[in-house]
């Protein structure tokens, strides 16, 4: 189902103490994302606008890591900082242990990005594709072919791996789109709703290819707008809304909380939380998947 939420006069606020432990004050752990006071200040015909205020983050290695929000909640303003696409006010940032505003150059070649749009040029083939991206990153022609034949397989590509882009589906692009985002073996892989626009098949084929790419070993920053996307795939999740995080936790900790303060039963739904945790109504509309937005 899709949700259509509008905003509610009252807004829950959970205690410090009932959301999630501080990750970065666990000994030994390693961190591949870490934000600390993070803030994005624009400069407007009105004056001085907020769209980050003091974001902290820290997300394992190893981890699937869901970032939820409403539209205009501050979501991939955050993102663009932590991957270098936009400049950051004040605050730090580390991610695969680089500091972002040090050392970008050393963050872009730890991390994997793919948008919303994928940046594929239709002419091209799968293989050409990937083959060429394996060169930019200074592999060798024999080191690029086993490469682009490795990440075809990866996201189960191998049939159309010779046909034009042009011709792909929608989830044949999302899923080529991933591949080219792992040509350098990323740390850190950021995906920016990556199944959004696709149809409920595509979809489940996407989450299993974020499935195998996190067995491999690469933490997964996810942002997404779908509920039950982020309980399927996520170990711990995030909700940000008005450029702050408003709940952090694991989907089943998250419901929990929720039950514990609200003592109903059954337990409530992920969807439950995010409209406890930033103040907005729901509205029931027929659909395959439960979505957010302002």
């Amino acid at each position: 189902m899709e949700l259509d939420a509008g905003v509610a006069t009252e807004r829950a606020v959970v205690p410090q103490q009932e959301m999630s432990q501080d990750r970065s004050s666990v000994p030994g752990m390693k961190l591949a994302v870490e934000a600390q006071g993070l803030v994005k200040q624009y400069r407007g015909r009105s004056g001085t606008v907020d769209a980050v205020r003091g974001v902290g983050l820290a997300v394992a290695a190893g981890e699937v890591f869901g970032f939820l929000g409403p539209n205009g909640a501050g979501k991939s303003t955050t993102v663009r900082m932590l991957t270098t696409l936009m400049s950051i006010t004040s605050g730090t940032a580390r991610v695969a242990g680089v500091d972002v505003m040090a050392e970008p150059d050393a963050v872009r070649r730890r991390i994997g990005v793919a948008l919303q749009e994928a940046g594929l040029d239709p002419r091209q083939t799968g293989r050409e594709l990937l083959v060429l991206q394996a060169r930019l990153f200074g592999s060798s022609s024999g080191q690029a072919s086993a490469k682009a034949q490795e990440l075809l397989e990866l996201v189960d590509l191998v049939d159309a791996a010779d046909r034009r882009i042009k011709g792909y589906s929608g989830g044949m692009k999302r899923r080529l789109d991933l591949a080219s985002a792992l040509v350098h073996e990323p740390e850190v892989l950021f995906l920016d709703e990556p199944t959004t626009g696709l149809d409920p098949a595509s979809r489940l084929t996407v989450w299993d290819e974020v499935r195998r790419i996190n067995a491999r070993g690469t933490t997964v920053f996810l942002t997404t707008q779908y509920l039950e996307e982020a309980d399927q795939l996520c170990n711990r999740i995030a909700i940000i809304d008005g450029g702050r995080i408003v709940r952090e936790g694991t989907p089943g900790q998250l419901k929990g909380d929720l039950q514990r303060r609200r003592a109903t039963a059954p337990p409530p739904t992920l969807e439950e939380v995010f409209l406890d945790a930033t103040g907005r109504t729901r509205e029931r509309v027929a659909g395959d998947v439960k979505g957010v937005s302002e």
